[in-house]
Order: structure tokens, then C-alpha cells, then sequence
């Protein structure tokens, strides 16, 4: 009913509020130390000396800590204030691979649906802001054909505008559990290979590094290279329908 999914669009919004006001609270000092890694990068020997204080001082902050880098993720996919190769990245340098990856693809997961349902309940507000992009024209087809397999690619695809997918798969008949799936396997393997960087950056395992570098390259470089095929495909597929 009308009144049930106005109360629900409210409770949405509150705790959406909520969430954003917990990650301006508390990831200042919980950014604040990801500065501080950023800022002993070009000095290896002091990065070494401030490794167990780095991490200690993170967990100082106890439950918060991940749950106020979870609000970070999930802010920075509604509103995008910050790039989320950075958040990702500082996700494995402050709390390890495993942890990192964990809160990154809770927080993404959160974040992705809370971006499709307000694209979805506010649709005449987001719309136009939509219209406006020339993306919209070439991804228009998925609002009436959502091919999982077409949707998980762009989600695999790196450099993909991810948070406008969340908005535009919004409008389109998509299920929400379907789409809360698909957006949250589909960035785990991105994710992993941000974790891992900033998890190595952390440890000055260069080598290591280097090498996580050259595997993120090699399999993300060459769908970054043909990306304009990848959407001409799209754009074929969706002539033929």
C-alpha cells in the first residue's frame, strides 16, 4: 500500500541520514590515519616503525572502526565525495586483506542498494539527472532488457561508472534481490585487488606490490582498452531486440 512504502521510503531516508552523519563523525580521525599512511609512503624505514602504531591506533576506535569505514563505502557510492579506488585501498592498508575485503564488499553492497532504491522511490528527481549523461543513452536498453550477464560485466569492467549503473538499474524492472546480488559479487573481484594493494602499500611490500599491479593490469587493461566496443556491443544487442 501507499502508506506502507511511504514508511518505508521514510525509514530509508532516516537511516540513510543516520549513516551518512556516523561516517562524517567518525571517519574524520579514522581519515585521518589513512593521511598519515599516505604520509610515511615516501619513507620506508619511518612506514616500517609506524606499522603496529598505525593499525593499533585503528583499533582503538573498536566496533566503530569498521562500521564507520562500512558508512564511508556506502556514502561514498550515493554521493560520491570520494573516489572509491581511494576507500578501497585504504580498506586493506588499515584492516588487512581478508577484514578489508569483508567491510569494502558490506559497505558496497550497502551502498549499491541504498543508490538503487532511491533511484527506484524518487525516480522523477533522479531521472532527469540521469537523462543528462551520454551514458544513459547507451546503457537506456537495460532499463527494459536487464541481461545479468551484459550487467555483470559492466560491473566487472573497471573504471565503469558503477554508482551510475546503481541509479540507472533503479528505473528498470529489475528485482531488488537480483540486483543487490549481482552489484556485490560483480565488484568483489575490483575490490580484492584494491585490498590487496593497499594491505601491501601498507606492509612496503613493494615486490608484493608489483605484483598485484601487473595481475590487476593484465586482466583489467584490456576491457578498459576495448571499453567503446564492449558498449557498441550493447548498442548491437540492443538493435536486434
Amino acid at each position: 500500500s501507499r502508506r506502507v512504502r511511504a514508511a518505508a521510503v521514510a525509514v530509508g531516508v532516516l537511516a540513510l541520514l543516520a549513516l551518512a552523519l556516523a561516517a562524517w563523525h567518525w571517519n574524520g580521525a579514522l581519515l585521518a590515519r589513512g593521511r598519515e599512511l599516505l604520509a610515511l609512503l615516501s619513507d620506508h624505514a619511518a612506514m616500517q616503525a609506524h606499522q603496529v602504531r598505525l593499525r593499533a591506533a585503528v583499533k582503538d576506535f573498536g566496533p566503530l572502526a569498521p562500521l564507520a569505514f562500512m558508512a564511508l563505502q556506502v556514502v561514498q557510492i550515493v554521493v560520491s565525495p570520494l573516489p572509491g579506488e581511494l576507500t578501497g585501498l585504504l580498506g586493506g592498508a588499515l584492516f588487512g586483506v581478508l577484514p578489508g575485503l569483508a567491510y569494502s564488499t558490506v559497505g558496497l553492497g550497502l551502498g549499491s542498494a541504498a543508490a538503487f532504491f532511491l533511484s527506484r522511490q524518487f525516480r522523477r528527481l533522479i531521472r532527469p539527472w540521469l537523462v543528462r549523461s551520454e551514458l544513459y543513452r547507451r546503457l537506456a536498453y537495460l532499463l527494459d532488457h536487464q541481461g545479468l550477464f551484459v550487467i555483470w560485466v559492466f560491473y566487472l569492467l573497471p573504471g565503469f561508472p558503477k554508482d551510475f549503473l546503481c541509479y540507472l538499474l533503479g528505473l528498470s524492472r529489475m528485482p531488488w534481490q537480483v540486483f543487490v546480488v549481482v552489484a556485490t559479487v560483480g565488484r568483489i573481484p575490483g575490490t580484492l585487488m584494491l585490498t590487496l594493494q593497499g594491505a601491501k602499500i601498507y606492509e612496503g611490500d613493494w615486490k608484493g606490490l608489483a605484483v598485484v599491479l601487473g595481475i590487476t593490469l593484465a586482466l583489467s587493461l584490456p576491457a578498459w582498452i576495448w571499453r567503446e566496443s564492449i558498449y557498441r556491443w550493447v548498442e548491437r544487442h540492443e538493435g536486434h531486440e
